[in-house]
């Protein structure tokens, strides 16, 4: 997987490629973890994400229960297949979701 990170003041940007499972999912958990202190705006863009596993599932969670105590978490271009994750999981009702 290939995470793309851009941070403009208090605003932090990940773009995430290819897959997000077990093999990957402790390389973005330390990337959101080295990079959110002071962080107000979280904003994860999944549009070249392939796969999502329970892995990155709870990265994902873990990313947004540390947003709700210091402002705000985004997820973007959700594409079908992986909204469809959200929607079984229950994570489409946890998460800020936009899928354009």
């Amino acid at each position: 997987m290939k995470i793309t990170k851009t941070q403009k003041g208090n605003s932090l940007y990940l773009a995430l490629e290819g897959r997000l499972d077990t093999n990957t999912a402790p390389e973005l958990e330390i990337a959101i973890k080295g990079s959110i202190d002071g962080i107000e705006e979280l904003t994860i863009d999944m549009q070249s994400l392939d796969y999502l596993s329970s892995a990155g599932l709870r990265v994902l969670l873990g990313a947004q229960k540390t947003m709700n105590k210091q402002g705000s978490m985004r997820v973007t271009h959700v594409n079908d297949t992986i909204m469809e994750i959200f929607d079984v999981t229950g994570f489409a009702d946890i998460l800020t979701i936009d899928k354009e």
